[in-house]
Protein backbone atom coordinates (compact mmCIF):
# COMPACT_ATOMS: atom_id res chain seq x y z
CA UNK A 1 0.00 0.00 0.00
CA UNK A 2 2.90 2.24 0.87
CA UNK A 3 4.11 1.71 -2.68
CA UNK A 4 1.17 2.57 -3.94
CA UNK A 5 0.78 5.76 -2.30
CA UNK A 6 4.28 6.59 -2.99
CA UNK A 7 4.04 5.85 -6.56
CA UNK A 8 0.91 8.00 -6.72
CA UNK A 9 2.77 11.19 -5.52
CA UNK A 10 5.52 10.36 -7.95
CA UNK A 11 2.79 10.33 -10.86
CA UNK A 12 0.54 13.50 -9.14
CA UNK A 13 4.12 14.92 -9.26
CA UNK A 14 4.85 14.43 -13.22
CA UNK A 15 1.82 15.14 -14.11
CA UNK A 16 2.01 18.81 -12.43
CA UNK A 17 5.54 19.55 -13.71
CA UNK A 18 5.18 23.45 -15.41
CA UNK A 19 5.45 23.27 -19.28
CA UNK A 20 5.67 26.16 -21.53
CA UNK A 21 5.37 26.46 -25.41
CA UNK A 22 6.59 27.72 -28.17
CA UNK A 23 3.86 29.62 -30.05
CA UNK A 24 4.74 30.57 -33.32
CA UNK A 25 2.45 32.44 -33.80
CA UNK A 26 3.74 35.93 -35.47
CA UNK A 27 2.67 36.68 -38.58
CA UNK A 28 4.60 35.61 -41.43
CA UNK A 29 3.04 36.90 -44.39
CA UNK A 30 4.65 36.69 -47.25
CA UNK A 31 4.45 40.76 -48.39
CA UNK A 32 5.56 40.51 -52.22
CA UNK A 33 3.53 37.16 -52.98
CA UNK A 34 6.11 35.41 -54.24
CA UNK A 35 6.11 32.20 -51.86
CA UNK A 36 4.26 29.11 -52.95
CA UNK A 37 5.13 26.71 -50.03
CA UNK A 38 6.64 26.69 -46.75
CA UNK A 39 7.74 23.33 -45.59
CA UNK A 40 10.22 22.19 -42.54
CA UNK A 41 12.52 19.10 -42.14
CA UNK A 42 13.25 18.46 -38.56
CA UNK A 43 17.06 17.39 -38.57
CA UNK A 44 17.45 17.74 -35.29
CA UNK A 45 19.15 14.29 -33.35
CA UNK A 46 17.59 15.18 -30.52
CA UNK A 47 14.16 16.06 -30.02
CA UNK A 48 13.75 16.87 -26.86
CA UNK A 49 13.83 21.03 -26.49
CA UNK A 50 15.13 20.91 -22.56
CA UNK A 51 14.44 22.38 -19.04
CA UNK A 52 15.06 25.74 -17.35
CA UNK A 53 14.97 27.18 -14.32
CA UNK A 54 12.11 28.93 -13.07
CA UNK A 55 12.77 30.53 -10.18
CA UNK A 56 11.94 27.58 -7.23
CA UNK A 57 10.53 25.71 -10.23
CA UNK A 58 11.83 23.52 -13.31
CA UNK A 59 10.01 24.18 -16.55
CA UNK A 60 9.89 21.96 -19.78
CA UNK A 61 9.85 23.75 -22.46
CA UNK A 62 7.85 22.27 -25.52
CA UNK A 63 6.78 23.12 -29.72
CA UNK A 64 2.96 23.41 -29.92
CA UNK A 65 3.16 19.86 -31.76
CA UNK A 66 5.46 17.06 -32.90
CA UNK A 67 4.05 17.25 -36.23
CA UNK A 68 6.35 20.03 -37.06
CA UNK A 69 6.30 20.09 -40.53
CA UNK A 70 1.88 20.22 -41.05
CA UNK A 71 1.90 22.84 -38.28
CA UNK A 72 4.59 24.70 -40.35
CA UNK A 73 2.77 24.52 -43.41
CA UNK A 74 -0.56 25.56 -41.74
CA UNK A 75 1.31 28.19 -40.68
CA UNK A 76 2.13 29.75 -43.81
CA UNK A 77 -1.41 28.86 -45.14
CA UNK A 78 -3.33 30.68 -42.55
CA UNK A 79 -1.15 33.84 -43.42
CA UNK A 80 -0.64 33.38 -46.92
CA UNK A 81 -4.09 33.55 -48.69
CA UNK A 82 -1.68 35.19 -52.34
CA UNK A 83 0.83 32.63 -53.30
CA UNK A 84 3.77 32.72 -55.94
CA UNK A 85 6.08 30.29 -57.10
CA UNK A 86 8.63 29.57 -54.82
CA UNK A 87 8.86 26.18 -52.47
CA UNK A 88 10.92 27.51 -49.94
CA UNK A 89 12.04 24.73 -47.58
CA UNK A 90 13.45 25.04 -43.29
CA UNK A 91 15.66 22.76 -41.65
CA UNK A 92 15.75 22.61 -38.22
CA UNK A 93 19.12 21.37 -37.00
CA UNK A 94 19.08 22.11 -33.14
CA UNK A 95 16.55 23.49 -30.76
CA UNK A 96 17.55 23.56 -26.73
CA UNK A 97 16.87 25.47 -23.97
CA UNK A 98 18.97 24.89 -20.86
CA UNK A 99 20.88 26.31 -17.89
CA UNK A 100 24.37 27.32 -17.94
CA UNK A 101 27.22 28.95 -16.35
CA UNK A 102 29.55 29.64 -18.61
CA UNK A 103 33.39 30.32 -18.00
CA UNK A 104 33.07 33.57 -17.91
CA UNK A 105 29.51 33.98 -16.92
CA UNK A 106 29.05 35.60 -13.39
CA UNK A 107 26.18 33.34 -12.77
CA UNK A 108 23.84 30.87 -14.34
CA UNK A 109 21.62 32.09 -17.04
CA UNK A 110 19.21 30.23 -18.98
CA UNK A 111 19.70 29.89 -22.40
CA UNK A 112 17.96 28.80 -26.14
CA UNK A 113 20.09 27.28 -28.77
CA UNK A 114 18.57 27.73 -32.22
CA UNK A 115 19.89 26.48 -35.50
CA UNK A 116 17.95 26.75 -38.84
CA UNK A 117 18.44 27.26 -42.34
CA UNK A 118 16.14 27.93 -45.00
CA UNK A 119 16.62 27.01 -48.79
CA UNK A 120 14.52 27.33 -52.30
CA UNK A 121 13.91 23.85 -54.04
CA UNK A 122 13.49 23.53 -57.62
CA UNK A 123 12.53 19.45 -58.23
CA UNK A 124 14.94 17.75 -56.27
CA UNK A 125 17.84 20.37 -55.96
CA UNK A 126 18.29 23.10 -53.22
CA UNK A 127 19.79 26.34 -53.04
CA UNK A 128 21.10 27.95 -50.32
CA UNK A 129 18.99 30.94 -48.53
CA UNK A 130 20.33 32.09 -45.13
CA UNK A 131 20.97 30.84 -41.60
CA UNK A 132 20.18 31.57 -38.24
CA UNK A 133 22.95 29.84 -35.57
CA UNK A 134 22.75 31.64 -31.86
CA UNK A 135 22.72 31.30 -28.46
CA UNK A 136 19.40 33.47 -26.80
CA UNK A 137 19.97 34.57 -23.24
CA UNK A 138 18.18 34.90 -20.30
CA UNK A 139 18.94 37.04 -17.19
CA UNK A 140 16.75 35.61 -14.62
CA UNK A 141 17.26 38.41 -12.61
CA UNK A 142 15.55 40.72 -14.76
CA UNK A 143 12.66 38.41 -15.67
CA UNK A 144 9.24 36.84 -14.28
CA UNK A 145 9.75 33.66 -16.12
CA UNK A 146 12.85 32.65 -17.64
CA UNK A 147 10.91 29.65 -19.78
CA UNK A 148 8.11 31.99 -21.29
CA UNK A 149 11.08 34.89 -22.22
CA UNK A 150 13.03 32.13 -23.71
CA UNK A 151 9.98 30.61 -25.79
CA UNK A 152 9.07 34.28 -26.66
CA UNK A 153 12.16 35.00 -28.17
CA UNK A 154 12.83 31.35 -30.03
CA UNK A 155 9.29 32.34 -31.55
CA UNK A 156 10.49 36.20 -32.29
CA UNK A 157 13.56 34.50 -34.13
CA UNK A 158 11.74 31.62 -36.03
CA UNK A 159 8.98 34.09 -37.47
CA UNK A 160 11.65 36.85 -38.42
CA UNK A 161 13.65 34.00 -40.16
CA UNK A 162 11.25 33.15 -42.03
CA UNK A 163 10.27 36.48 -43.37
CA UNK A 164 13.85 37.47 -44.26
CA UNK A 165 14.14 34.38 -45.97
CA UNK A 166 11.15 35.53 -48.25
CA UNK A 167 13.79 38.51 -49.47
CA UNK A 168 17.26 37.68 -49.45
CA UNK A 169 19.51 36.13 -51.96
CA UNK A 170 19.98 32.53 -52.98
CA UNK A 171 23.46 31.00 -53.35
CA UNK A 172 24.07 30.20 -57.25
CA UNK A 173 25.81 26.33 -56.46
CA UNK A 174 22.93 23.76 -55.80
CA UNK A 175 22.48 20.92 -53.25
CA UNK A 176 21.28 17.39 -54.23
CA UNK A 177 18.47 16.38 -52.13
CA UNK A 178 20.04 13.18 -50.68
CA UNK A 179 23.00 15.85 -49.62
CA UNK A 180 20.68 18.20 -47.67
CA UNK A 181 22.07 17.30 -44.56
CA UNK A 182 25.50 17.75 -45.46
CA UNK A 183 24.72 21.16 -47.04
CA UNK A 184 27.49 22.86 -44.88
CA UNK A 185 30.35 20.89 -45.77
CA UNK A 186 28.85 20.92 -49.64
CA UNK A 187 29.10 24.62 -49.58
CA UNK A 188 31.65 25.40 -47.37
CA UNK A 189 34.28 24.00 -49.84
CA UNK A 190 33.71 27.01 -51.93
CA UNK A 191 34.98 29.43 -48.71
CA UNK A 192 38.62 30.08 -50.35
CA UNK A 193 39.59 31.81 -46.90
CA UNK A 194 38.91 28.86 -44.72
CA UNK A 195 41.29 26.82 -47.31
CA UNK A 196 44.45 29.33 -48.14
CA UNK A 197 46.28 31.88 -47.19
CA UNK A 198 44.67 35.02 -47.01
CA UNK A 199 44.86 37.98 -49.25
CA UNK A 200 46.36 41.59 -47.64
CA UNK A 201 43.54 44.08 -48.51
CA UNK A 202 40.35 45.72 -47.98
CA UNK A 203 37.20 43.43 -48.06
CA UNK A 204 33.59 45.12 -48.68
CA UNK A 205 31.37 42.62 -48.39
CA UNK A 206 31.46 38.45 -46.88
CA UNK A 207 31.19 37.39 -50.56
CA UNK A 208 34.22 39.30 -51.37
CA UNK A 209 36.40 37.86 -48.35
CA UNK A 210 35.19 34.55 -48.91
CA UNK A 211 36.16 34.49 -52.61
CA UNK A 212 39.73 36.30 -51.40
CA UNK A 213 38.88 39.17 -53.83
CA UNK A 214 39.96 42.28 -52.37
CA UNK A 215 38.58 45.21 -53.21
CA UNK A 216 40.64 47.26 -56.01
CA UNK A 217 41.81 50.67 -55.20
CA UNK A 218 40.53 50.62 -51.32
CA UNK A 219 42.83 51.20 -48.54
CA UNK A 220 42.87 52.10 -44.53
CA UNK A 221 44.93 54.51 -42.83
CA UNK A 222 45.91 54.17 -39.19
CA UNK A 223 47.27 56.91 -36.39
CA UNK A 224 49.66 57.23 -34.65
CA UNK A 225 48.81 54.19 -32.28
CA UNK A 226 48.30 51.86 -34.98
CA UNK A 227 44.15 52.52 -34.76
CA UNK A 228 42.63 52.46 -38.21
CA UNK A 229 41.49 56.17 -38.64
CA UNK A 230 39.84 56.02 -42.13
CA UNK A 231 39.01 54.13 -45.37
CA UNK A 232 40.06 55.29 -48.62
CA UNK A 233 39.62 55.03 -52.26
CA UNK A 234 42.03 56.76 -54.08
CA UNK A 235 41.57 60.30 -52.81
CA UNK A 236 38.69 60.23 -51.57
CA UNK A 237 37.60 59.35 -47.84
CA UNK A 238 34.79 56.44 -47.46
CA UNK A 239 33.11 55.61 -44.11
CA UNK A 240 34.44 53.20 -42.04
CA UNK A 241 31.10 51.22 -42.02
CA UNK A 242 31.42 50.00 -45.56
CA UNK A 243 34.08 47.30 -44.51
CA UNK A 244 33.60 43.98 -44.03
CA UNK A 245 36.95 43.31 -43.10
CA UNK A 246 40.65 44.16 -43.75
CA UNK A 247 43.57 42.07 -43.94
CA UNK A 248 47.28 42.77 -43.31
CA UNK A 249 49.91 40.70 -42.57
CA UNK A 250 47.92 37.39 -43.24
CA UNK A 251 45.83 38.26 -40.91
CA UNK A 252 41.75 39.66 -40.91
CA UNK A 253 40.64 42.12 -38.64
CA UNK A 254 36.38 42.34 -38.52
CA UNK A 255 34.64 45.55 -38.14
CA UNK A 256 32.63 45.87 -35.13
CA UNK A 257 31.02 48.80 -33.66
CA UNK A 258 34.05 48.63 -31.23
CA UNK A 259 36.67 48.89 -33.64
CA UNK A 260 38.48 46.40 -35.83
CA UNK A 261 38.71 43.05 -33.97
CA UNK A 262 41.18 40.20 -35.17
CA UNK A 263 39.52 37.37 -36.31
CA UNK A 264 41.04 33.87 -35.17
CA UNK A 265 40.51 30.79 -36.79
CA UNK A 266 40.01 27.33 -35.43
CA UNK A 267 38.62 24.04 -36.41
CA UNK A 268 35.65 25.61 -36.65
CA UNK A 269 36.10 28.72 -38.73
CA UNK A 270 37.11 32.47 -38.17
CA UNK A 271 36.17 33.81 -34.67
CA UNK A 272 36.37 37.49 -32.83
CA UNK A 273 36.18 37.42 -28.72
CA UNK A 274 33.63 39.96 -27.98
CA UNK A 275 29.95 40.15 -25.85
CA UNK A 276 26.88 40.58 -27.44
CA UNK A 277 26.85 44.38 -25.36
CA UNK A 278 29.19 45.21 -28.22
CA UNK A 279 27.71 43.56 -31.07
CA UNK A 280 23.62 43.90 -30.63
CA UNK A 281 22.20 47.42 -31.61
CA UNK A 282 21.29 49.60 -28.47
CA UNK A 283 17.17 48.42 -29.42
CA UNK A 284 15.74 45.43 -31.21
CA UNK A 285 14.05 46.80 -34.38
CA UNK A 286 12.63 44.17 -35.78
CA UNK A 287 14.76 42.07 -37.88
CA UNK A 288 17.44 39.92 -37.81
CA UNK A 289 21.07 40.47 -39.79
CA UNK A 290 22.00 37.31 -41.30
CA UNK A 291 25.09 38.69 -43.01
CA UNK A 292 26.12 38.65 -46.51
CA UNK A 293 25.32 36.10 -48.79
CA UNK A 294 28.17 33.30 -49.99
CA UNK A 295 27.16 32.95 -53.63
CA UNK A 296 25.52 33.90 -56.73
CA UNK A 297 22.08 34.37 -57.72
CA UNK A 298 20.20 31.51 -59.00
CA UNK A 299 18.30 32.04 -61.85
CA UNK A 300 15.18 34.49 -60.68
CA UNK A 301 16.28 35.74 -57.26
CA UNK A 302 13.86 35.32 -54.80
CA UNK A 303 13.58 38.73 -54.20
CA UNK A 304 15.82 42.18 -53.32
CA UNK A 305 19.14 40.51 -51.63
CA UNK A 306 19.20 42.03 -47.86
CA UNK A 307 22.38 43.82 -47.29
CA UNK A 308 24.57 42.43 -44.28
CA UNK A 309 23.66 45.80 -41.82
CA UNK A 310 25.84 48.06 -44.34
CA UNK A 311 28.78 46.12 -43.17
CA UNK A 312 27.98 48.30 -39.37
CA UNK A 313 28.52 45.13 -37.70
CA UNK A 314 26.08 45.62 -35.29
CA UNK A 315 23.17 42.84 -35.46
CA UNK A 316 19.56 42.96 -34.01
CA UNK A 317 20.06 40.14 -31.55
CA UNK A 318 17.45 38.42 -29.60
CA UNK A 319 17.58 38.04 -25.88
CA UNK A 320 19.90 39.52 -23.32
CA UNK A 321 22.55 41.78 -23.97
CA UNK A 322 25.10 39.93 -22.09
CA UNK A 323 28.26 41.56 -21.28
CA UNK A 324 29.75 38.29 -21.26
CA UNK A 325 33.31 37.68 -23.36
CA UNK A 326 33.26 34.76 -25.81
CA UNK A 327 34.53 33.55 -29.57
CA UNK A 328 31.90 34.63 -31.52
CA UNK A 329 31.85 32.92 -34.73
CA UNK A 330 31.66 34.63 -38.07
CA UNK A 331 29.46 32.21 -39.89
CA UNK A 332 31.35 30.24 -42.85
CA UNK A 333 28.34 30.76 -45.44
CA UNK A 334 26.52 33.98 -44.27
CA UNK A 335 29.24 36.24 -42.58
CA UNK A 336 26.96 36.83 -39.90
CA UNK A 337 28.07 36.83 -35.88
CA UNK A 338 27.38 33.18 -34.04
CA UNK A 339 27.45 33.24 -30.57
CA UNK A 340 27.82 29.73 -29.35
CA UNK A 341 27.99 30.66 -25.45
Amino acid sequence: MKKIFLFLLFAVGLSAQKTETIELKQNIKDRNSRTKSLTLIDNRTDKEIGKVSDKKEITEVKLPTDDLNTFVQNWFADDNKTKGNNDIVLVLEELKVYDEQAPNDKFMFGKAKLKISSFIKRKDRYYFINRFDNVIVCDPKRVAHVSRYLSQNISDAVAQFVNASYTNSVVSQYIPENEISNYDSYLGKNNKSLQQELKDGVYLNFKNFSDQEPAFGYYIEKNKKGRVVRLKQKEETLSLSEVFCYVEAGKAYRFTPVGFLEMIKDDKGFYIISARTELFAETKSGGIVIGAIAGGLVGAAIGAAIESGSNKGAMNGFGFRSSTYTNVYIDSLTGSFNFQQ
